[in-house]
């Protein structure tokens, strides 16, 4: 049996995982993994998307299904089981290192920014999990007479992503107090 933790050094661990909005973007990360999970088991298992193919939206969004074993853009492709290990504790470990920063946060927008970025790659961590691969639906597209463009096929999660992303990039190039990683 390990050693037990003192008061003081109990005090000291909740100090490097909570923080003044750590709830905040916790609830926020929660509630994007949820949408996004909730989003996949509706296309994948009521809607069937997998058998119905492309369905157009709008004419420039389809709905296709994806079965992405890489990362962002597809890049990393690993179709053996130890690459999508290894892919799922990277993922987990940024997990780690973005609630870190949550805990040392003092600003709204940077948590909201964080937990959009957690619960986005915890929806997808859900997803290689539970399948081997994520999955991914929209189609965004671009046609004309003479010329197209297709976006790469993605999910609610990247949307959070991505949003997360930018969020925390006008924080540390517009406002005040810019968000600083621990």
């Amino acid at each position: 049996m390990g050693p037990r933790l003192r008061g003081d050094d109990n005090m000291v661990m909740r100090q490097y995982v909570t923080g003044p909005l750590t709830v905040f973007g916790l609830a926020v990360a929660a509630l994007t993994c949820l949408a996004d999970q909730a989003s996949k088991l509706y296309l994948l298992f009521v809607f069937d998307l997998g058998a119905r193919g492309s369905v157009s939206v709008t004419p420039f969004i389809d709905f296709v299904l994806t079965r992405n074993t890489g990362i962002s853009y597809g890049l990393f492709q690993s179709q053996g089981a130890l690459g999508q290990w290894v892919l799922l504790a990277i993922k987990l470990l940024a997990v780690v290192a973005l609630w870190l920063w949550l805990a040392r946060s003092h600003s709204r927008l940077a948590a909201l920014s964080l937990g959009l970025i957690i619960g986005g790659a915890l929806g997808n961590a859900i997803d290689r999990l539970a399948y081997g691969w994520v999955a991914d639906f929209v189609l965004f597209h671009v046609s004309t007479a003479n010329w197209r463009f297709y976006w790469y096929v993605f999910n609610l999660a990247d949307v959070a992503i991505v949003a997360g992303v930018l969020g925390l990039l006008y924080e540390s190039l517009f406002a005040g107090d810019a968000a600083k990683a621990p």
